[in-house]
């Protein structure tokens, strides 16, 4: 399962090899500053918008990579079976980070303290 850390004043996505296979690409990183929002959602799947590209998906089982669509695109690491991160965006190349998480509510606490302006 993907996992999110800080690195200097970035927040990556780190992915393990199938993860990267599967998403056809390595884990974004994006500002710190960039991050606007974060909720936690026990509907993951509903939050996908737009057309997959490129990535996987099984519907309502797995989404990794990237969906496209008019205003945006979104990164996915979506799994069946548990709550997820959304974390809005602004001034990244990225509109949303879409992550699965079994703590989601302990990383969205952690994020809002690391995203405060200093």
């Amino acid at each position: 399962m993907a996992t999110l850390r800080r690195e200097g004043d970035e927040l990556v996505v780190l992915l393990n090899d199938l993860e990267k296979l599967g998403g056809l690409r390595s884990g974004p990183r994006v500002p710190l500053s960039a991050i606007r929002d974060v909720r936690v959602t026990d509907n993951p799947f509903r939050e996908l918008r737009g057309m997959r590209s490129p990535g996987t998906g099984i519907p309502g089982v797995i989404a990794l990579g990237t969906w496209r669509y008019r205003g945006g695109k979104d990164f996915a690491a979506l799994y069946r079976g548990g709550p997820a991160l959304v974390i809005e965006l602004e001034g990244a190349s990225l509109t949303r980070l879409l992550i699965s998480a079994h703590d989601a509510a302990l990383v969205r606490e952690e994020l809002l303290t690391e995203a405060e302006p200093r």
